[in-house]
């Protein structure tokens, strides 16, 4: 068989491969806090390397879709997979990293920043010592966000951004195929914003998908492949790059127009 047989027929079998599931998938996903609705149909799904934002009014559903998605707010309806398997059957809780909403890093806990961010390495390593690789992720962690200076002191010592910077520095020392962050900018400083934007770029470079919560891009902006606007509970639209590129030349182009409205993601 000649070379241009052989590469045609290598073409031919990867265009008939099938296509990797998402790492994460919600369909039709419905869930409520109390007796009130909250999710009313969420269809949402992120690709292998991809960043989606999630934004919204408050009240529209995004903490609770990433909280779902995590497994910390039981869903009333609909199907929700982490990389291809349902979630009351997902295991693997070392390929998910999660980063929750304004929180504090210790919650007046003595611990020392070290201390906190080794506790990332939980799903992997079980009970016991950290052991070498454990202890490289966690001194990576901490250069990605810029704590490696900080790593003996006291949480408590920290800043408002500093904690959060910990926290995604937990999240990281895990070294998560997915990374979900709820609000990551929300009451941080511009230079640890700055720092947090670096981060993510360098996880993204190494193949990371990343589902987050924001109020607004930021200098997260130019890592983000799709927005995801919910409204009470629904997708309302969905924005791509193309999209994004051109809010940040014109930020006011389209602000008087009417939204598509529609409860899929396509």
């Amino acid at each position: 068989m000649t070379d241009e047989h052989t590469s045609a027929a290598r073409d031919a079998a990867d265009s008939t491969a099938p296509a990797a599931p998402p790492v994460l998938s919600l369909r039709g996903v419905t869930a409520s806090l109390g007796a009130r609705p909250v999710l009313r149909g969420i269809d949402l799904a992120v690709g292998r390397g991809e960043v989606v934002a999630l934004l919204g009014a408050n009240g529209s559903g995004k903490s609770t879709t990433v909280r779902a998605a995590v497994g910390q707010v039981q869903t009333s309806g609909g199907e929700l997979e982490l990389f291809g398997t349902p979630l009351r059957r997902f295991r693997d809780w070392h390929r998910v990293g999660y980063v929750p909403q304004r929180s504090t890093a210790a919650a007046g806990v003595p611990a020392t920043v070290r201390e906190v961010v080794a506790s990332g390495r939980l799903a992997r390593r079980r009970l016991g010592p950290l052991g070498r690789g454990d202890r490289a992720a966690v001194r990576r962690a901490l250069e990605l966000v810029g704590l490696a200076d900080r790593a003996r002191d006291s949480v408590n010592a920290l800043s408002g951004g500093q904690h959060q910077r910990v926290l995604i520095a937990r999240a990281l020392a895990g070294e998560p195929e997915l990374l979900v962050m709820d609000e990551p900018l929300a009451g941080v400083d511009l230079l640890s914003q700055g720092v947090l934007a670096e981060a993510l770029r360098e996880q993204t470079g190494k193949g990371a998908s990343v589902l987050l919560v924001l109020h607004e891009l930021g200098p997260l902006a130019p890592l983000i492949d799709r927005t995801v606007v919910l409204h009470d509970g629904r997708v309302e639209r969905v924005e791509g790059t193309a999209h994004l590129h051109d809010q940040a030349c014109h930020p006011h182009a389209d602000s008087l127009a009417e939204p598509t409205r529609t409860g899929l993601l396509t």
